[in-house]
């Protein structure tokens, strides 16, 4: 059986009054990314199905939205103090609207998520959804797993070109690469 138990010590005392060290047991926290191709729709399935029966599994379900339009990163400026504070709260309005936006069209990936864990008896109560956004799909996971403490990240894996996979250019690659202190799962 799959247990995960963390790294903190206590001590304990033994029947015969000597102290031992024993291991606290923690929540299994997975940062599952989702996106709309069957790989996704696979991991799901696999994660949801294997975990289901881990009452201390816990699971969120991350989307990364497309980059944000290079007119919502910045605004023109002004000399003046009390324009240029008018200018920078229209930008965050606009880049607020344009998030919320982002995520309406884009929650149906997660929905499907969500679906998929039920369908394979994962409790809801123990799935989060959240969101990310940017150019680097593969930097956006791994931020969200080292500030979330996540213990595991599970992906699927990329279809990729002959060309990508000799030069290493797919989201999938980056993860392996770049993450260190982390279990990882690609499923395929």
């Amino acid at each position: 059986m799959f247990q995960h138990v963390a790294q903190n010590t206590v001590e304990q005392n033994t029947e015969d009054g000597e102290k031992e060290a024993v291991m606290s047991a923690a929540a299994v926290r997975i940062l599952l990314a989702v996106d709309e191709s069957e790989n996704s729709h696979r991991v799901v399935q696999y994660v949801g199905s294997l975990l289901s029966r881990i009452p201390d599994a816990v699971i969120t379900l991350f989307h990364v939205l497309k980059p944000m339009p290079r007119g919502l990163l910045e605004h023109g400026g002004s000399e003046n103090p009390a324009v240029e504070a008018q200018l920078r709260m229209q930008l965050r309005n606009e880049q607020e609207a344009w998030i919320r936006k982002e995520r309406e069209s884009e929650c149906h990936v997660l929905k499907q998520a969500c679906e998929t864990l039920a369908q394979v008896g994962f409790a809801m109560s123990r799935v989060a959804v959240k969101y990310g956004h940017g150019d680097n799909i593969a930097r956006n996971i791994l931020d969200e797993a080292r500030n979330g403490r996540y213990d595991t990240i599970a992906v699927g894996r990329q279809g990729i070109s002959r060309i990508k996979r000799i030069f290493g250019g797919g989201t999938t690659d980056h993860i392996l690469q770049d993450a260190k202190g982390f279990a990882i799962w690609v499923v395929e």
